[in-house]
């Protein structure tokens, strides 16, 4: 990889953006970097947005009355298996959206239960995070052993 260019992944890939590079003494959750947070977050619920759109035209033109049952029921699970997708996908979109109004209203960045910085890598890594490290990792093991 050239030196001083950073490799896209995850959700920065959907929305074309380079890895945000912090300068030193830099405000946390400043214009610029809620600007950054914005693209990425609108670039990734256009992604998901279109992939419905792909999914929907799918069906409609893949959709076959095939005289083998074999035929009907594996096509059956290939939809199912789509829409089953999709939905967490539209459920995706919604989290995306309440991301896009704390961004708005000036409150993205911060954990939702210490309100400590959420930390922009981890923010890149999943800009719909809504708690620090510490206390997602504390969630899960409560979840853990409410289930077991």
């Amino acid at each position: 990889m050239p030196e001083g260019k950073a490799k896209k992944i995850g959700v920065l890939a959907y929305a074309n953006v380079e890895p945000y590079r912090e300068t030193a003494g830099e405000e946390y959750m400043n214009d610029k970097q809620l600007e950054h947070f914005k693209k990425i977050l609108e670039g990734w619920r256009t992604m998901l947005r279109e992939e419905v759109d792909r999914t929907l035209n799918h069906m409609q033109n893949e959709a076959a009355n095939f005289p083998d049952p074999a035929d009907r029921a594996a096509q059956e699970e290939e939809f199912s298996l789509e829409l089953r997708t999709r939905d967490r996908e539209r459920k995706l979109i919604k989290k995306i959206e309440k991301t896009l109004v704390k961004i708005e209203e000036d409150d993205f960045g911060f954990c939702d239960s210490c309100g400590i910085e959420i930390g922009i890598r981890r923010l890149e890594a999943r800009p719909t995070a809504d708690q620090c490290i510490d206390c997602k990792t504390l969630a899960e093991i409560k979840e853990k052993q409410m289930a077991g």
